[in-house]
Formats: structure tokens, sequence, C-alpha cells
């Protein structure tokens, strides 16, 4: 009898064990969810640059590399719309351990989406959304999200295949073309005050990015910065009278309707509500949307949607 009270002792003790970290900083909940504690582990730059063939930035230990779509004349309601105003395709690397995670996002046409999904999936990638930024836009162009973990050679022979394979399709490297610039004669101050967050200005896109630091949020258990895309942004080229504004909200489930109500009320069009992630923690909303009008109305409509998220 002592014998089975001390079995039953030591199996209750092991049940109530969190999971063991392995020696690489992880620890395993299920067959989905890997955590990796902070500071274990650091991205070998100089080997994705030298792999990728491209340079990007790096902060806070993570690393990103953008390719402006140059190539792409998208105009949408008389507006040109240039990579400032989201015509950047880009691949972020963060850290696991011995690996690391790859999240992206690939701009493709109509022409490319077919032989990108393929080099995507050819490449152990998986493919975690597609879906528009905007409408009336000509030509036509897709976002594809992309996501990945492995170690950092494998995922940037990955990223370098994918995007000579969009190059392969349209006949020259989307970044090569000029960069062009557009008119933004917006009283800035005037929007600073309004939106309360400072943007910056790159060709005459003024764009606000706005984190999330209310959520700690995961995919496969590893953290997802707003440098890998879990932020609200704003981009706004134009006049006082005749601005444009596109962007992207970040929301947790309980503010997708407050904000779209905010938004729709105030003359913003809606244009795409989705997701971007398939395995994350909390689940998080993603909505893209288009204004065009006077510069300080559109700020006030856009000040309106944002107080009813948690981002501050």
């Amino acid at each position: 009898m002592k014998t089975y009270f001390l079995f039953l002792a030591i199996a209750i003790l092991s049940c109530n064990q969190p999971p063991a970290a392995d020696k690489d900083g992880r620890k395993d909940t299920d067959s989905t969810t890997v955590r990796c504690d902070p500071g274990t582990s650091k991205l070998d730059i100089a080997k994705i640059e030298t792999i990728t063939g491209m340079k990007g930035t790096e902060k806070n230990g993570e690393y990103k590399i953008t390719v402006p779509q140059n190539d792409l004349r998208v105009m949408v309601d008389g507006f040109r719309i240039t990579p400032p105003m989201g015509l950047g395709s880009w691949a972020a690397f963060t850290p696991c351990g011995d690996s690391a995670m790859v999240m992206g996002d690939i701009i493709v046409t109509g022409t490319d989406l077919g032989p990108v999904q393929q080099e995507v999936i050819r490449q152990g990638f998986s493919i975690t959304a597609i879906h528009n930024h905007f409408v009336r836009n000509q030509p036509a162009v897709m976002y594809m999200h992309i996501d990945r973990s492995a170690d950092v050679a494998t995922l940037a022979a990955g990223v370098r295949a994918i995007f000579a394979r969009v190059a392969k399709t349209r006949g020259a490297d989307p970044k090569a073309a000029p960069a062009d610039s557009v008119t933004n004669t917006i009283p800035l101050a005037a929007l600073d005050s309004i939106i309360g967050h400072k943007g910056e200005m790159n060709k005459g896109v003024y764009k606000y990015t706005i984190g999330r630091p209310d959520v700690s949020l995961t995919e496969h258990g590893i953290s997802v910065s707003s440098f890998m895309g879990f932020n609200t942004w704003a981009a706004w080229q134009g006049t006082l009278e005749k601005a444009a504004v596109a962007g992207d909200f970040t929301m947790l489930e309980n503010e997708v309707t407050p904000v779209i109500k905010a938004l729709v009320e105030n003359g913003i069009e809606v244009v795409a509500v989705h997701n971007h992630m398939v395995h994350e923690t909390p689940k998080v909303f993603f909505l893209h949307y288009w204004g065009t009008g006077n510069a300080l109305q559109l700020a006030r409509g856009l000040k309106a949607a944002l107080d009813k998220t948690g981002t501050r």
C-alpha cells in the first residue's frame, strides 16, 4: 500500500510540472506551440544578407528585408500608390533558439499569383492570408502573407527564392525601377495633434506606425512585434482639401465592429477585413481602409476609430 501511494504522489507531481525547456531555449506545450524566452537567441544577420543577397534593417534583434514595388504604377481614385503608401513587399526574421521564424507580406499581380504561390509552397512556407488593400485600384494587386520556422540558412534561401520568383515572373527586379514621389502639402502638425502621434515622411508620404503594447501577441508561441507587422498604420498624401489616407488597423475580436462603425460613419471606406496569421494567440484581425477628402476631417475619423481599440 505504501508503494502504491508513493507512485501516485510521483505521478501527480510530474503532471503538475511546467514543460521543460530544451537546449535552445524553447518550451513545447503542444504540437503547434513553441515558446521562445526573450534573450535566449540571436540572429546571424550576416548569414541572412549573404544568402539572400539583400540588405535589410535590424531592430531589437529582429531583421527585415523590404522590397519596394517600384515597377508597379498603381492608381486609386486619381492618387498614385507608391511603396511608402503600402506597396512594399517584406520578410522579417525573429530568432527562436537555434532557429528563427520568418513572417512576410508579398505583393503579387494577377500574373504573379500562381507562380509565386507555387514557389512559397516549394520553399516550405505556409500561406496564411491572401487579400486586397485597395478597391478600384489599377492594376489590381494582392497581398500574400507567409510564415515558416526553420534554421536561418533555410529561411534565407527560401526568402531569396520567393523574391526571385516575383522578379522572374515580372521580367525585372521590382526595386530596380526608379522610386517616385507624391505631393504632400497637408499641415502635418495639425494631423499629429489630432492623431496623437508623430509620423515619418518618405517621398511625399507621411506615415504613422502605431504599436499595440497592450497585447502580447505570439504566433506558434513566438512573440510577434510591431516590427514584424503587428501594428496599426496610416499613410497620407495630397493637400489639406484633397487628401488620401490608406492604412491598416490591428484589432482584437471585440474591437472589430466598433472600429468598422467609427470609420464608416466618418466617411472612410473599409476595403478588407481578414487575418494575417493562423496560429496566433490571442486571435487578432486586420482591417484595411481608404479615405479621400479634407485631411483634418479624415484624421478625426481615424482618431474616432483608434479610440475604439487599446492602441494609445
